[in-house]
């Protein structure tokens, strides 16, 4: 019971940072549209004015000092050139690549249950309960892992763990810089992120080696943000690109499971070796207009949101070591809970932005309804698909991607790429999302103007979002090196409805 009274002081807590948010928006809101705004009297007093009042106007204007209006004139150039010059510049996503291993890599049902028997490491509780978890993943037959985990004892080395980095990064930015065309000199940003392999020299170093990047370029490695550093080195090189000019930012998202591989029995560690496979993500964005006319996307809106203050939070997925000293990623079993918390602090955020003015009042009456005039009633969950036309939502689980279809109210169509990509590629963490937009393009679904949500949730814990605008529409025929194209015809599959187990 004395718990209750701190749960609801944060609840408090949260609910007046949550209107603090709102009069953030409301005061962006007026100061971006300040001079649209300014101009709804002038453009009201013109439609009222005759020709007389006009030609009264002019000759008024005659009277008056030329050094007047002069002034004048000047003060609006000047302010209409630091309104312009102020404005963030627009951020493109030029195209983006997605690695798709060789076929000796894949990993069916039937090779993960042989690998972990014959490493004689688990008990028959495990080996049954890791069976479970594979049948109800929403895992297909063609998943991939690496090479060191597929060999007969796991090679779980250092240098195997670099050849697995190195074999995916570098596959995945081959084919980026096969499809752009840009020059690795004129590249100036560099982010990689993969949160469980942090090797001396890092990654980014490794890609500047391999690539001859140039000396002065802005590079930085992220470790240990979970699933979601893939929009998080999104939003980092679009902060970074709003003070470089002319510049571009190639991001690579990947993960690596050779060195953590859980070799123990503790259930909430186990789950990770079923659901995490191979996979990487590079994707070149660029602030140069020029640009624009043969880029794929532009960057709406990025959003983070992080609930570490929480100790519920902070702990729901973790490394830690289990009681034989055997390390692995321990997930909570209020996973799904904090999820849940953390979208709907993010969608707090991100609705009053991207929703259309008609669903912006009616959260505004339910919520007014509910937190001022105390009804008790169900809280209003805005209607997104009014907002976006694409959902990209990281396929981290089949449990996670059930709750989030629930929630948002989605249809089967539009969890079609996540289910997908869980199906055919498994949990790549951080890349993910991008299979599924490039699901999204082999299946002829983006057309111009198109909006697409990328949903992400990591460790910390996090909710990340990116808000994309299609610039053209994405002709399948056209595509080169999309990982679906030698099989979309196959898809979708039937994945039968089994209940997901949770740790």
């Amino acid at each position: 019971m004395k718990k209750v009274g701190k749960k609801d002081e944060v609840l408090g807590n949260e609910s007046n940072t949550v209107k603090i948010k709102y009069v953030k928006l409301g005061y962006h809101y007026l100061i971006s549209n300040a001079m649209y705004l300014c101009l709804v009297p002038l453009a009201i007093a013109a439609a009222h004015f005759s020709v007389e009042d006009f030609v009264c106007l002019f000759s008024h204007l005659n009277k008056l000092n030329l050094i007047s209006v002069t002034l004048c004139t000047a003060l609006t150039v000047f302010l209409a050139t630091l309104y312009f010059v102020s404005r963030p510049k627009p951020v493109y996503l030029l195209n983006f690549a997605c690695y798709k291993p060789h076929p000796s890599l894949m990993c069916s049902q039937e090779t993960f249950m042989n690998r972990s028997e014959v490493t004689w490491t688990f008990s028959e509780e495990s080996l049954a309960f890791q069976r479970k978890i594979l049948e109800r993943s929403g895992h297909g037959q063609k998943t991939y892992t690496s090479r060191a985990l597929l060999e007969v004892p796991p090679n779980m080395t250092v240098g195997e763990a670099r050849k697995e980095a190195e074999m995916a990064m570098f596959g995945a930015i081959d084919e980026l810089l096969e499809k752009t065309r840009v020059k690795v000199r004129d590249i100036g940003i560099l982010v990689v992120n993969c949160s469980m392999f942090n090797p001396t020299p890092s990654l980014s170093a490794m890609v500047v080696n391999r690539y001859k990047l140039r000396g002065n370029i802005l590079s930085y490695n992220l470790g240990g943000m979970g699933c979601s550093a893939g929009l998080i080195s999104i939003d980092l090189a679009k902060r970074l690109l709003q003070v470089q000019p002319n510049s571009y930012a190639l991001v690579v998202s990947m993960e690596s499971m050779t060195l953590n591989w859980y070799g123990g029995n503790n259930r909430s560690m186990l789950i990770t070796n079923c659901l995490f496979r191979l996979g990487a993500a590079a994707i070149l964005l660029s602030n140069r207009l020029p640009d624009r006319h043969r880029s794929k996307y532009q960057l709406v809106q990025s959003l983070r949101t992080h609930k570490g203050a929480d100790d519920k939070c902070y702990n729901c997925v973790i490394q830690k070591e289990d009681e034989n000293k055997q390390l692995g990623i321990s997930l909570s079993k209020d996973l799904l809970v904090v999820a849940g918390e953390a979208l709907k602090t993010n969608i707090t955020t991100l609705g009053p932005l991207v929703l259309p003015l008609s669903e912006q009042i009616l959260f505004l009456v339910n919520l007014v309804a509910r937190k001022v005039l105390k009804m008790k009633m169900k809280q209003y969950v805005p209607n997104f698909k009014l907002a976006f036309e694409h959902f990209c939502i990281h396929a981290g689980g089949r449990a996670v991607l059930d709750e989030l279809e629930k929630n948002l109210e989605l249809s089967k169509w539009h969890m079609e790429p996540s289910r997908m990509t869980l199906y055919r590629f498994g949990n790549t963490s951080s890349s993910s999302l991008w299979y599924e937009l490039a699901y999204c393009e082999a299946k002829g679904r983006i057309k111009k103007g198109d909006r697409t949500w990328q949903i992400a949730f990591g460790s910390g814990f996090k909710c990340n979002s990116a808000v994309w605008r299609a610039l053209r529409t994405i002709d399948p025929a056209k595509e080169k090196n999309n990982p679906w194209m030698d099989e979309i015809d196959e898809f979708p599959v039937h994945v039968p409805e089994v209940a997901p187990i949770v740790p």
